[in-house]
This record gives structure tokens, sequence and C-alpha cells, in this order.
């Protein structure tokens, strides 16, 4: 038996553990979902860079690790939890928030108090146990397990993550935070913890809404964390959705953002990537109402070994609907990073308005980037472009800084912070965009100001396809 085989086997024996734990508290149809996940990761197995999905992304490093998940009720010491409400916990009172800790829900760090009539902030473990008849329409409906392993094992063991649900004409005026901590648990009690984060986000029509959702780690340990969300938004409705991933740099980071959207629905999403060994992240918009709108936004600042690979795809399925799309890196010391940038018309969906651009700043002679937008037409009305640019610090506007008394490395520091700030300005959030911005500023600060002299060689890898 193989290493990796054996390793897979240990989630077998968890799914059979979840099942006996849970017995008969689990809905009678979610039970067959689970079942049929799991079966269907059995067949699949983790994926290999063979497949064109994911021929810069090796996950061999988390096939061969046992993680396991944290078992009994969530607990964090009191220093660890003081550096929460310290470091990640914002201005208080500005937002609801649920807070988990290594797979499990805490209640002590979590407070959902002053939400409009109706709305529904829980933790899905609680939201199952109380039967909230929003769950089995919605509930792994849109992620699709069949053709993704990572999708497939998150569906298994569905039971850990957020549900939040805003009924038609509710306007929440106060964020949902979402926050995700990891420590320096074991999982099981014997090594490495996986959480299998699961969450659904339901906005109802005419309804708007503002959702935050954060990975963070407290210790520079190895985890590994395999996330889904799904986001549904209704007719009319306005999503505005948050994702920031400050991961340990040891840490293994799988997540994948399904969004369904209605008519004239508009939905908004941005993603910050900072931490993680390995991070991929899968933002997929299904624009399947007439007149919707979706803008994606992204950045990634990576340096050292780290490697981040970020998928998108926009699914015009509706005509007269618009997308935009933005995604920036900026890579230093032998990071790795990917982008593939899908945007599909379909064969109905004429009078679509799409845009899509990836832009990449490379601090480092051996920092990689492998871009990849794409354009998939089956339409004859419609207006669409995409394009990827890779490039270094300009050396003019270094000099001009200089020029002006400005030292070459507060130069530099300057105009990679120009950069990489345009998308976290983007963040209507205010206590959130601030923190991002702290945090881009201290990354920066570490960053090994490698920038390569004029005419120095760099390892670039770039596929364009117009």
């Amino acid at each position: 038996m193989s290493a990796v085989q054996q390793q897979q086997d240990v989630y077998f024996a968890d799914f059979a553990a979840l099942e006996k734990r849970l017995g008969a508290s689990d809905p009678p149809w979610l039970r067959p979902i689970r079942k049929a996940a799991l079966d269907r990761f059995a067949e699949l197995g983790f994926p290999a860079t063979k497949m064109e999905e994911w021929k810069y992304t090796n996950v061999a490093p988390i096939a061969a690790v046992p993680f396991r998940p944290v078992s009994g009720r969530s607990s964090i010491s009191a220093p660890q939890a003081q550096t929460v409400k310290e470091r990640f916990v914002l201005a208080e009172g500005d937002s609801s928030r649920l807070v988990f800790v290594d797979g499990q829900f805490n209640s002590e760090l979590s407070s959902t108090a002053s939400l409009p009539p109706g709305v529904i902030v829980a933790s899905l473990a609680e939201a199952l146990a109380r039967g909230a008849p929003g769950l089995e329409a919605h509930l792994a409906r849109y992620a699709g397990y069949q053709n993704h392993a990572f999708v497939a094992l998150n569906t298994a063991f569905i039971e850990q993550g957020a549900f939040v649900e805003v009924p038609r004409e509710t306007v929440l005026r106060k964020p949902v935070d979402l926050l995700f901590v990891a420590t320096a648990r074991t999982g099981g009690g014997t090594g490495p913890v996986v959480s299998h984060y699961r969450n659904l986000i339901v906005v109802g029509r005419g309804s708007q809404a503002t959702i935050v959702e954060r990975y963070v780690g407290l210790e520079e340990e190895r985890y590994f964390t395999n996330a889904v969300t799904e986001l549904v938004a209704g007719e009319g409705a306005i999503v505005d959705y948050v994702k920031a991933q400050q991961e340990s740099e040891r840490a293994f980071h799988v997540a994948t953002l399904q969004a369904e959207q209605g008519r004239s629905s508009r939905v908004s999403t941005c993603s910050v990537a900072f931490g993680g060994a390995l991070a991929r992240e899968e933002v997929k918009a299904v624009l399947n109402g007439e007149g919707s709108e979706s803008t994606l936004h992204g950045l990634y600042v990576i340096r050292g070994l780290q490697h981040v690979d970020n998928h998108t795809t926009i699914d015009h399925a509706k005509p007269h609907c618009a997308s935009r799309e933005l995604y920036k890196g900026v890579l230093d010391g032998a990071s790795t990073g990917v982008f593939n940038g899908k945007i599909i018309v379909r064969k109905d969906a004429q009078k679509t308005d799409s845009k899509q651009s990836n832009k990449n700043l490379l601090l480092s002679e051996n920092a990689v980037i492998n871009t990849k937008p794409q354009l998939e037409i089956y339409a004859d009305d419609v207006k669409c472009t995409h394009g990827a640019t890779i490039g270094q610090i300009d050396q003019e506007a270094v000099f001009y800084l200089r020029s002006r008394g400005i030292g070459l490395d507060e130069a530099r520091a300057m105009l990679t912070q120009a950069f990489a700030g345009d998308v976290i300005g983007k963040i209507t959030f205010e206590p959130l965009r601030e923190r991002l911005k702290d945090a881009l500023l201290a990354r920066l600060a570490k960053s090994s100001g490698g920038v390569p002299a004029e005419g120095e060689s760099q390892r670039v890898s770039t596929i364009e396809e117009g």
C-alpha cells in the first residue's frame, strides 16, 4: 500500500467516526450527499500535475500527511484568545462575528447581537441540528464535487462552518465577519490538524449584505484548511464578499467559492492572500439571471518558497450580463504563482460585456508566475477582453522618487505598495481595509528587496490566449 493510499484511508476512518458520532441527529437528506461525496473522493484521489487544471500545483505535500480533525469541543488557551482579540477581531459593534478555532465553533469569541428580524447568522452545525429550512434547498447544491477531489472531501465532512441567511427585502447594514483560526493543536491528539469548513450564504431577493471571510494562523505550524463557500444571491440582491487568507506560511489552504446569481443581482468578491506554504483558491461565479453583474478582485503577495494558485471562472449563462475581473500578484524570493482565469459566454448569453486582467510584479529573479487568461465564447453579440502583464518595478519611477530625496529601498516599497494597494483599496469595510493595509506594509517591510536590476534575467512562464 502506498503512503498516499494510507493517508487517504485516514480520511475514510475519520468519516466513519463522524457518521457514528452524528448518528440519528444527522438530517436524512444530508447523509446520502455525504456518502456520495466520499465515494467520489475515493474514485478521484488527490489531483496530479498531469491534469491540466493542476499542472502547476503539486498537492503531494498535502496527500502525504495524515491530517486529522480535532475531536471534541473547541478550546483555546487564554493567551491565544487574547491574541485573537488583539490581532484579528475588528472593531467591536461594527459587525456580527462567528469565530471557529481548529475546525470547531467557538461561542465565547463570537457575537451575533442586534441582527435584523429574520436574519440568521449561526454555525452550520447548529443550523443543521435545528433544521433550518434554507439548508436543504441550498447546501451542497452549487459547488460540484463530481470532478473536484477537495470539494468532494469537504462535502463528505460537512458539519462545521457558517450559515448566513438574509431574507428578502432586508438590508444588513453591518458586515458579517466569519473568522477561522488555527492554533498549534494536533488533530486527534496525534498530528497536524485538518479543518473542513463549509459555509452557506443565502441573500434573498432585493436584499443587501457584506460578508467577510478570514483565515488566520496563530503559530507558524503545519495544518490543512479545506474550505468551501456557497453564495446564493437572489433577484436584485447586492452582495459584497471579501476573503482574507493569512494562514501560517507552513500551512496548506485549498478553498472554493461558488457564487450563484439571480436576475439583476450584483456580486462583488475580493480575495487577498498573504499566507500558506501552498494555497489554492477557486472562485466560480455563475450569472444565471438576466442583467446580473459580477466583479472579481484579487491580490496575492508572497515570498520565500510560498506557492499560491488562483483559478477563476465567470460563467455568463444569461444575456445582458456584465463582469469585471482584476487580479494582481507581488512575488518575491523563490515564490511561485498561478493565475488561471476563464470567462465562459454561453450560446444564449447575447449582449455580454466582460473584461479580465491579471497583473504581476516580480521582485526577485527567482520568482515565477504562470498566467493563463482564457475566453470561451459561444455567442456572437458580445464585448469581451482579457490579458496579462508581468514586469518589474518601473526604474524610471524609482529614479523620479530618488531625485526627490527618497532612498532606493523606500522608493521601491512605495511603488510596490501602490501597485498592490489598488486592490485592497476597493474593500469598502474600513476596519478590514485598514488591517489589510497594515498587513501589506508589514509583508513588504520583510521583503528581501531583491528587485532585479535593469536587464537582469528572470524565470518567467506566461501563457496568453487571445
